[in-house]
């Protein structure tokens, strides 16, 4: 049975709303109850930005996520300081530790480290961060089939950006290889 409650935050232009939007899709497209709140701080770009993800085999009955977030992924660190405290005990946090060099202060939760910008900047794009960490958390909850996701993402990406697909799906991939390193 599966019940996630994610939240993924970060700073506008960091692809943290596409994170949510390509976990939501693969929930649609595997048939299972989804919601994504999306939510916009009021700077123009640069500011905050976070969504909440819910993932359910079983009706949702609030898109709200409030302490009880099964994960939380952070990509800066004024997200870490701002939504730390929302992780569930026995949770996970997944922290983009290329922007961020303060350490989870909770004893109660799983901490993760993940280089986001580093292995993009391998892969050659910066702006696959967030992929690297969409990899690390679907290899750490297991949601949803990783052919799903990259089927979702031709969805939120759209045609227009098929042709960096290959670069994508090699983010997610490079994420996965990062926990499961962590993980042994």
């Amino acid at each position: 049975m599966i019940n996630e409650k994610v939240i993924c935050a970060g700073f506008g232009g960091q692809g943290v709303m596409k994170m949510g939007q390509i976990i939501t899709y693969s929930g649609m497209m595997e048939n299972k109850h989804v919601s994504w709140l999306p939510s916009y701080g009021p700077e123009m770009r640069g500011g905050t930005a976070n969504c909440a993800v819910m993932l359910s085999d079983t009706p949702i009955g609030s898109p709200v996520i409030t302490y009880d977030a099964t994960a939380v992924i952070v990509m800066n660190l004024p997200s870490l300081v701002k939504f730390e405290e929302n992780a569930a005990p026995g949770s996970k946090i997944l922290v983009n530790s290329s922007l961020i060099d303060q350490k989870v202060s909770r004893e109660d939760v799983e901490a993760y480290y993940i280089p986001c910008n580093e292995v993009a900047l391998e892969l050659g794009n910066a702006k696959v961060a967030n992929m690297v960490m969409l990899g690390a958390y679907l290899q750490l909850a297991n949601p949803v089939k990783i052919e799903t996701v990259f089927k979702a993402m031709v969805k939120v990406f759209g045609e227009k950006k098929a042709k960096f697909m290959p670069m994508n799906e090699e983010a997610i991939k490079r994420g996965m290889e990062i926990i499961k390193e962590q993980v042994k």
